[in-house]
């Protein structure tokens, strides 16, 4: 399909009328060499954007950056966007939420605060994301580091002596992973939902840490018959190394979700 050469002076006029600066952009695209086309337009329009760019800080959130080097602030952060904004990160500003041990301290070049201290007042504490990618350190001894999905369950269970409980909300792990780099040394477990998302979370931490164990009670096994939901499992998921209640679940067309003590409000109507 092509421009009929009898028409062209029709097009060129409907262009000036509902586009009167297309010949300008037209010479835009030429005098950089990209072609006349969507995807030509949007890499002009990116590279005059990047151009009028004020000087950045250290650290942007990426709402903020795809409004600088994007058409709006919800607009995809593409390579050649990021790569406008030079050294300046690009942050999702995330932040975990922590039942720390009695003795862990965090250490920033601002000072240090006790951990256990602030969480005895407020019942937990919550990291930035900024504050992790800004060198923040743990002080103290942890016996282990319990990751908990379900945000019920993480307010609800008992804390145990030395252990640090860490909620993981589903797919956000972006700041968790910051927080995974300074437990290297710490043994990890992550209790979570027995359904196909959960699975696929639990493989994607593992991901992160290899050594992620996976914890499945005994007494779960007792919860099967009266809270198990019926539920297809997906061709995608392999439990070759899952614990036996998931694959035994999962033979029978079952999951198990954890939830906390606590009842769940009822959902809030959009208006």
């Amino acid at each position: 399909m092509g421009l009929v050469e009898e028409r062209r002076h029709e097009l060129v006029a409907l262009l000036g009328r509902v586009w009167p600066e297309w010949g300008e952009v037209l010479a835009a695209l030429t005098a950089r060499g990209l072609a006349p086309t969507p995807d030509g337009w949007s890499e002009l329009e990116d590279a005059q954007r990047a151009e009028g760019l004020p000087q950045l800080p250290d650290q942007l959130n990426r709402r903020t950056a795809a409004a600088l080097v994007a058409p709006h602030s919800k607009a995809t952060l593409t390579d050649r966007r990021l790569a406008a904004l030079g050294d300046a990160e690009a942050t999702y500003d995330g932040s975990v939420r922590l039942r720390p041990p009695q003795g862990l301290v965090a250490i920033t070049p601002q000072g240090r605060v006790d951990l256990a201290a602030v969480a005895a007042v407020l019942g937990e504490v919550s990291i930035p994301e900024r504050a992790l990618s800004a060198g923040l350190a743990l002080e103290g001894t942890i016996r282990a580091a319990l990751l908990v999905e379900n945000l019920g369950a993480f307010c609800d269970l008992r804390a145990v002596d030395g252990w640090l409980l860490v909620h993981v909300p589903g797919w956000d792990t972006a700041t968790v992973a910051r927080l995974l780099e300074r437990l290297l040394h710490v043994p990890l477990i992550h209790f979570g939902d027995l359904d196909p998302n959960g699975v696929r979370i639990l493989r994607h931490l593992r991901a992160l840490r290899s050594d992620l164990r996976w914890f499945v009670p005994e007494f779960w096994t007792e919860l099967v018959e009266a809270k198990g939901l019926p539920g297809v499992r997906p061709e995608d998921i392999d439990l070759g190394e899952a614990p036996a209640l998931v694959r035994e679940l999962a033979s029978r067309g079952l999951w198990l979700r954890t939830r906390g003590e606590r009842r769940r409000r009822p959902a809030r109507r959009k208006v």
